[in-house]
């Protein structure tokens, strides 16, 4: 009797049970797909505009006025429905006063730099809830704080640092000094850390309390500020002071970096000086812009998905090179610099080589708030 051979090829029914599954996998495939992309629609009732609050810093505020209305209309476009984009605008730290006090109630929260994240973390835990408002949050922009000055002051005395300063303070050589105000301004705040850090030969991220009342500390960073005429509201002031009024009425400064690039060429232009960046020695902080999508008791779930396709546009090629054009260091490396922007005829630097500080813990923030007024000046 002959052995009945093994059949190989599945039978025709077979078949046709594993051409139904496939084909019935491939349109779910393509149902989810369409669905994931849906999704966000089908939260947002049809017959309304979602307002998604967006609380921001001043220093971004042109690159934002021109995003804003692309990103209104690319949301109508993909997704259908109408969208308004409420901005409000404040210095750094007033952003951190108004989400606290209940002021503002925004979606998404962007101060100047990361390090405002730990201190607003601080502050709400401090009255009284048990989580952080922040827990995620995507850098979009960076600029570093700079010493800006006169490239004639500069080619004089060979500023490198704050201590520099200090030095020359100590010599008899006399110059107008300012920055923005702390207690308003993210670009006071990292200014006045970067004075501190120099004077104690820490990194900012390992200051301490104790270095914060330090004597010898205190006596560099008062004899620097003794020579400050001002303290403004915010950074893009002091170029426009500088500009309109010229080497003596502020010789010395600091700000952001984009600050130089909107004000170099016009004060050349004026005064036959440019401002130029000194990038300090001992080194800096980016103010890389972050957006936070708050944790807090005030924000939908249908809010958090518009915020986050907001971040995602903010983050887009086009956005990122729009920030170029406005002197913002894209955070995509795929987006190249533009070297007639990033330029020494522009008073700045094509390259970061300098040393990076980390952001210091929310404690010592509220520390330099409570020193401040010891450091200050008076006026001149």
């Amino acid at each position: 009797m002959s052995k009945r051979s093994r059949r190989v090829i599945p039978s025709e029914g077979y078949l046709l049970l594993l051409v139904g599954i496939l084909i019935g996998f491939l349109l779910f495939t393509l149902i989810a797909a369409v669905f994931s992309v849906r999704a966000l629609k089908n939260l947002i009732p049809t017959e309304k505009v979602l307002v998604l609050r967006v609380l921001y810093t001043s220093e971004k505020q042109s690159w934002m006025e021109e995003v804003v209305p692309l990103f209104e209309k690319y949301f109508k476009d993909n997704y259908g429905y109408a969208i308004k984009v409420e901005s409000t605008i404040a210095g750094s730290h007033e952003t951190v006063n108004l989400i606290l006090h209940g002021s503002s109630k925004p979606v998404v929260w962007s101060p100047a730099s990361s390090i405002w994240i730990s201190y607003l973390n601080y502050m709400w835990r401090k009255i009284g809830y048990n989580y952080d408002i922040v827990e995620e949050w995507r850098p979009v922009l960076i600029t570093p704080t700079v010493i800006i000055t006169w490239r004639s002051f500069l080619e004089k005395y060979n500023i490198t640092g704050f201590l520099s300063l200090y030095k020359l303070i100590k010599e008899g050589v006399e110059f107008n000094y300012g920055h923005p105000d702390p207690m308003l301004s993210n670009g006071g705040v990292t200014t006045v850390l970067l004075e501190i850090a120099e004077a104690s030969g820490k990194p900012v991220e390992k200051l301490t309390l104790e270095d914060l009342v330090n004597t010898t500390v205190q006596e560099i960073v008062r004899t620097i500020e003794s020579r400050a005429i001002y303290y403004g509201k915010s950074t893009g002031f002091f170029g426009r002071w500088a500009v309109e009024n010229g080497p003596t009425a502020l010789t010395v400064f600091s700000a952001y970096e984009n600050i130089v690039i909107d004000n170099s060429n016009e004060a050349f232009k004026r005064w036959g000086d440019r401002l130029v960046a000194v990038y300090p020695s001992y080194g800096t902080i980016l103010n890389d812009h972050p957006f936070a999508i708050l944790n807090a008791p005030w924000v939908s779930e249908d809010e958090k998905l518009v915020a986050e396709k907001f971040i995602e546009y903010l983050l887009s090629e086009e956005s990122q090179e729009k920030a170029v054009k406005h002197g913002f260091r894209p955070v995509r490396e795929d987006i190249v610099l533009s070297r007639e922007i990033f330029s020494p005829e522009n008073g700045v630097s094509y390259l970061l080589n300098i040393t990076i500080h980390m952001p210091p813990s929310g404690e010592v923030l509220e520390g330099l708030f409570t020193i401040w007024v010891k450091l200050r000046s008076r006026g001149r």
